[in-house]
């Protein structure tokens, strides 16, 4: 395998900019791409190769984000919040649960079809952007990514 300064100026910039469609910041992105990159240093001996590396790393990236996001909002004072909030108590409850049900699909759902949705719904990469990371076309993502929303729409029916 490649040395790992090799690996860290190839991919830097695929994962900072994940990072940063992840988080919209520019300090924590750099943050994020940092501890990712540790934990790959790592946990190098783990990677079986079976996705590109680039993928491997962005994934990374991902749980480390959402590790922290569930560490900061153990952090918050959630009455205050909900009751500063304009949105009606019904609609949050509806919305969490909602989302918690939209999870589970997702949970379930095999890949690449899980990874597709994730980068395009909350990571928010263009297609093209997609195709690159997992190595195959745009129009390969877009049909991932369609094909990603009818399993999701089988599931919820």
């Amino acid at each position: 395998m490649e040395d790992f300064e090799t690996v860290y100026a190839k991919y830097f910039d695929i994962v900072f900019q994940y990072a940063l469609s992840l988080c919209r910041d520019t300090l924590w992105a750099e943050e994020l791409t940092q501890e990712s990159f540790f934990k790959a240093l790592k946990h190098i001996t783990t990677f079986r190769g079976e996705c590109k590396l680039s993928v491997w790393l962005c994934q990374i990236v991902k749980n480390t984000y959402y590790t922290e996001v569930k560490k900061r909002q153990r952090q918050t004072d959630y009455p205050s919040n909900a009751i500063s909030s304009d949105t009606p108590v019904e609609q949050k409850v509806i919305d969490k649960e909602t989302g918690l049900e939209l999870h589970k699909i997702l949970h379930k759902l095999d890949e690449p079809y899980k990874e597709v949705f994730w980068m395009r719904t909350f990571g928010e990469l263009s297609f093209a952007e997609i195709g690159h990371l997992m190595d195959k076309s745009e129009s390969w993502a877009r049909v991932t990514y369609h094909r990603a929303k009818l399993k999701i729409r089988e599931e919820i029916k």
